[in-house]
This record gives C-alpha cells, structure tokens and sequence, in this order.
C-alpha cells in the first residue's frame, strides 16, 4: 500500500492520531520522501520544535520512523535525519489490535468473576468487598447501593471480541494449542 493510500484511511488516520495527538498530526500526516530534519519540518509545518519532536520520537518509538545521526566537524552538533517508515503501519495495526484483543478479553474474565453493586446518585460502582466494606452505603454521599447487572456490558465485551477475533483471524482453538 502506498503512503498516499495509508494515509487516506480513516483507520489509519485515527491510529496515527491517538499516537501523536492533535499537535503532532501534522507531523504524521505529512512524510516528506527521504530525509528531513526536525527544523525542516517545523518550517515547513509551522510548529513548534518540541511538537515535532515530540511526534518524531513517538513515531520512533512505535517503529514508524528511524533517524540517523550527523556530528558536524566543525561545531560537535548533532543533526538526526529522520525517515519515515509507513510501510510498518499495517503490522504495528495488527500488533495494537492483538493488544486490544487481549485486553478485552481480561476485562471480560474481570466483569464475569466480579459481582457488583451501583451508587445510582453518584454514578460510582463497587466491587461486592468494597461494597461490603461500606456496609452497601455510599462513601461519597451515603446512599444505598444496588446490585449492579453488567450481562450487557459482558455481551458487548463479547461481540467486540468476536468481532476482532474473525478480523484477525484467530479462534480460541489456534490460540490455545499455539
């Protein structure tokens, strides 16, 4: 896939922008061919030098970009020439959604395993020992707490996980005998 075609999807777009927050988008969103320096980009982007640091270092961090270093004879400088590496997005896509997988999947278990009670004036949920501990009152406001019925919330859980499961192509069977 092309870098002009990464970046026209949506998915991706949203990927690069939970990376690098709104300030570093343009900086995401805008790979020059080859080389560029961290100045070169503030110029040309009109922003400010930590923003596009802050985003180079992200992208960096995240296998998205490399940089390599020059020391200047003269002065001692360091000059970081950084390249974007786009052709990565499709696999750290993949390696996000697996962690998402994952922690759907414990969240789940957790919902499952925990029995629940609701302050329905604050808006605050206990887990029953919690609610034990407070003698089924609210710490915040002292109203009485009420048994909580997540079934809902479990068979969203559910279908997400299905639904990132057929995406990725694994079922429980692949998985457990890996």
């Amino acid at each position: 896939m092309a870098f002009e075609d990464l970046l026209e999807d949506p998915v991706i777009q949203k990927y690069l922008h939970e990376l690098v927050g709104p300030k570093g988008m343009p900086v995401a969103a805008a790979p020059p061919d080859g080389e560029v320096t961290d100045e070169e980009l503030r110029e040309e982007l009109g922003l400010e030098l930590n923003d596009v640091r802050r985003a180079l270092f992200i992208l960096y961090e995240n296998d998205l970009a490399s940089y390599r270093r020059l020391r200047d004879e003269d002065s001692g400088w360091l000059t970081y020439l950084w390249t974007f590496e786009y052709e990565n997005v499709p696999e750290a896509l993949e390696e996000e959604m697996y962690r998402l997988l994952e922690a759907l999947e414990a969240r789940r278990e957790y919902e499952r395993e925990h029995e629940f009670y609701l302050c329905e004036m604050c808006g605050i949920r206990f887990e029953f020992g919690e609610a034990m501990d407070f003698g089924f009152e609210c710490p915040e406001c002292g109203s009485e707490m009420e048994a909580m019925e997540n079934t809902r919330l479990v068979e969203a859980m559910d279908e997400r996980i299905a639904a990132l499961r057929e995406e990725l192509g694994v079922d429980r069977r692949t998985e457990a005998g890996a």
